[in-house]
């Protein structure tokens, strides 16, 4: 069972549908108690950083979060779900995020139009053998909606271009992270979650 972490922000259940279709038993889960015994857990955001990371917190859900990483059970952050990874975020610099991934989540480049509204070309590090991305050609379009990335560090496996160099991927052991949707993402992005789900069997 891969655990979908509902703490009541965004639209989480779009992820737990993605993932029924490619035939998983995932669920929404809003407790501690429903997520044992979970071999996959997600972690989806959408909206504000600061809104997010308190909402999580006050769900009790952290937890659930921290517990997993710890015990390398396969997990996937997406979206403003990956940017809570981090130790921080310019969104709201007075708020702490959980600090499993080493640096701060910026804004995107000056010039652009925020929030990155689109489709983008996954640019694949040429030193990452991604487990999360096996299998995708050199063209893969995936779709956004963000007005901050992580900043780049050596858990990056792929970029997108937009005003400049932007933080697309990471992964770290069994921790993965996107910010892009996946769920959003047509083949590309369901053939992401299913990676993904070969990783929690």
């Amino acid at each position: 069972m891969i655990a979908v972490l509902d703490y009541g922000i965004g639209n989480l259940r779009s992820a737990e549908k993605a993932l029924v279709h490619l035939g998983v038993d995932a669920r929404l889960v809003t407790s501690e108690r429903q997520a044992r015994g979970a071999t996959g857990i997600v972690l989806p955001g959408v909206g504000a950083f600061g809104a997010c990371i308190r909402a999580l917190r006050s769900s009790g859900l952290e937890r659930v979060a921290m517990n997993a990483l710890a015990e390398g059970t396969p997990f996937l952050g997406v979206c403003v779900g990956l940017q809570m990874l981090y130790e921080a975020s310019d969104e709201e610099p007075g708020e702490r995020g959980l600090g499993v991934l080493e640096g701060r989540v910026r804004s995107l480049p000056s010039g652009v139009k925020r929030p990155q509204m689109q489709w983008n070309v996954l640019l694949r590090s040429e030193r990452s053998r991604s487990r999360l991305l096996e299998g995708l050609g050199d063209a893969s379009w995936v779709y956004f909606v963000h007005s901050y990335a992580p900043e780049m560090t050596d858990d990056v496996v792929a970029t997108c271009e937009y005003g400049g160099v932007v933080v697309a991927a990471v992964e770290r052991d069994s921790l993965w992270g996107t910010q892009f949707h996946p769920e959003k993402s047509g083949a590309t992005g369901l053939a992401i979650l299913r990676n993904f789900t070969r990783q929690c069997a």
